[in-house]
């Protein structure tokens, strides 16, 4: 049985080693993305209701964090990162915490939710490149891998160039 849960303070050295191990493995890293969650979580823009954790056997197994970013005059979300132990990769568990992070951000308000990732993997739930809606990112990347998606149904167009937390160093 897997549980989805925001994170407790008492998750965090877990978390870190959750992160660290599953980022060893991955295609694209840069390799500190457990220091990067640390850093988020003392931020103004660290959303503790999006900072969530799967467990499986009372272990925790995957992560997943949406922190605040700007786009024009609004403040979305950003999903970065999104962490599963190898051993528990394609099972699932990063769709059950995208999709629960998404319900809980349409909860709060929030309009959209953009990410830098594999285009063979975000766009399973519904994100696209966030150029169809306007959003451009603040760096060069190939639109495939700058991807949104719009969490609520709006009217209001939200166009611009994302402005990251200041802790992602871009």
């Amino acid at each position: 049985m897997l549980e989805i849960r925001q994170e407790s303070q008492n998750d965090y050295k877990e978390v870190y080693n959750v992160v660290k191990i599953a980022f060893e493995i991955a295609e694209h890293s840069d390799g500190n993305e457990h220091d990067l969650v640390t850093t988020l979580r003392n931020s103004n823009n660290f959303i503790p209701e999006l900072s969530l954790v799967a467990i499986k056997d009372n272990e925790i197994v995957g992560h997943i964090l949406f922190t605040k970013i700007k786009i024009g005059e609004y403040e979305e979300i950003a999903l970065a990162p999104l962490a599963v132990l190898p051993q528990y990769q394609k099972n699932g568990i990063g769709r059950k915490l995208i999709e629960e992070g998404h319900r809980i951000a349409k909860g709060l308000g929030y309009h959209y939710s953009i990410v830098l990732g594999s285009e063979n993997y975000y766009p399973k739930f519904n994100y696209v490149p966030a150029i169809q809606y306007g959003i451009k990112a603040p760096f060069e990347v190939p639109n495939e891998n700058f991807m949104a998606i719009k969490l609520n149904d709006t009217d209001v167009e939200i166009k611009g160039t994302v402005e990251y937390a200041k802790e992602f160093g871009i």
